[in-house]
């Protein structure tokens, strides 16, 4: 049995975040050859909104099984699980050739793709000692970060090339490399994640769930994620129309504003995870940590309808950054909560259901985005409920849960 060092701990999660870089290209592909695609398949903004309502349904219904799945079998079998299929799903895109053929292969992609949320907090819980979680969520989200910004600058290169089927193709077979290099360095490795608890006995469950559903806590992170969530597929989905519509960029010019905004991403989740892993190590309360640097990121946001009054294009493109970076924040505080407050047996579990209401959150605001573009209303309303949605989720997360602490030492 291979003893799991220091070093390859972070190799193994590592290489399951850049797993995730391929699994999460599929969504700014779309985004950003959106002009292609509409011009192959005649799709209106009401359309495009609805493609992206259907891939977040899927995705959202998949988590209800996913982190039952990632609990019961554990880190290393998910792992080969979820990459394999959200893979072989990313690379059916390349044989699509009418409209149908894609939404298929979104709904595809949407369902196999829900495996990388818990398995990654599953892996964090597994692999790390508490205070180092936040830390490794921070430096998670800024790999994924740094792997998305190299994205708007690939993909019109890669879609000039072969297309914008021959890019989804490219992040199926990236899918598999990464899994082929995990398994390498994974021969031997026995973890630690209750897998072999939970396959033995679910009797504290008696379903996938049970009173899972039942508990504050889980109520509590569910609809924060629910809120936040929202903003970050709203802003995700829809920067790159944002910015035609209003700037008349070309898909060649939205790569800097892209990537400034993933660049903020990535920053603000590695700002966000060495100070939560600082202040834990200079004494400060768990419950302290998580609320204060959610606050701060919450405050971030607010300014996000100011967008709208500035006639310069590059303090918005760097301000659009700065919310990204708010929104990681929040998130990798509530990830950080999740391993804080629940035990690991059933962290794959209560994140699954976070990201399916996170999901439902993002579907309605994909639908309800193109409906208002449609109707001539313009981003005005959507940027604001974005403004606020992260001090309703802090306030929400207050109420019910007052006090954060640990589950397990």
């Amino acid at each position: 049995m291979k003893i799991i060092t220091p070093r390859l701990r972070w190799t193994l999660f590592g290489l399951l975040c850049v797993a995730g870089i391929f699994n999460a290209m599929d969504r700014p592909v779309i985004a950003i050859l959106k002009p292609d695609m509409s011009a192959d398949f005649g799709w209106t903004d009401e359309d495009f909104g609805n493609l992206a309502f259907y891939t977040q349904i899927a995705a959202a219904f998949s988590f209800l099984f996913t982190g039952w799945l990632v609990d019961r079998i554990g880190v290393r079998r998910s792992m080969i699980a979820g990459v394999t299929t959200w893979s072989f799903a990313a690379m059916a895109h390349g044989w699509a050739v009418a409209a149908w053929h894609v939404v298929a292969a979104r709904i595809g992609l949407g369902a196999t793709e829900a495996v990388q949320t818990p398995l990654t907090i599953k892996t964090v819980a597994t692999l790390f000692p508490p205070n180092k979680r936040s830390f490794a969520f921070g430096v998670g989200t800024a790999i994924a970060g740094t792997g998305t910004i190299a994205m708007p600058f690939m993909i019109p290169a890669m879609a000039a090339a072969f297309g914008w089927r021959g890019a989804l193709i490219f992040a199926g077979l990236g899918g598999f490399v990464t899994l082929a290099l995990w398994l390498w360095f994974a021969r031997g490795v026995k973890f630690d994640d209750g897998a072999e608890d939970a396959t033995r006995d679910m009797s504290d469950d008696g379903a996938p769930y049970g009173p899972i559903l039942l508990e504050r806590r889980t109520w509590a992170i569910v609809i924060a994620k629910t809120l936040s969530d929202s903003t970050w597929w709203l802003i995700n989905f829809w920067l790159p129309d944002f910015y035609r519509k209003t700037y008349d960029l070309t898909t060649e010019q939205l790569a800097i504003p892209l990537a400034l905004a993933f660049l903020g991403s990535g920053g603000g989740a590695l700002l966000a995870g060495w100070a939560s892993t600082r202040l834990l190590e200079a004494g400060w309360s768990v419950n302290r940590v998580r609320k204060t640097v959610m606050l701060v990121s919450a405050l971030i946001v607010t300014p996000l309808p100011l967008v709208l009054q500035l006639n310069s294009f590059w303090p918005v493109a760097i301000m659009m950054g700065v919310v990204m970076a708010g929104h990681q924040g929040f998130s990798l505080s509530i990830f950080s909560t999740i391993t804080d407050v629940v035990p690991r047996a059933k962290v794959g579990r209560v994140t699954a259901f976070g990201a399916f209401m996170g999901n439902m959150g993002g579907a309605a605001i994909a639908k309800i985005t193109g409906l208002v573009l449609v109707a001539g209303i313009g981003y005005t309303p959507l940027f604001i409920f974005a403004a606020v949605s992260y001090l309703l989720a802090l306030v929400w997360l207050q109420l019910l849960l007052p006090e954060i602490k640990r589950a397990e030492p």
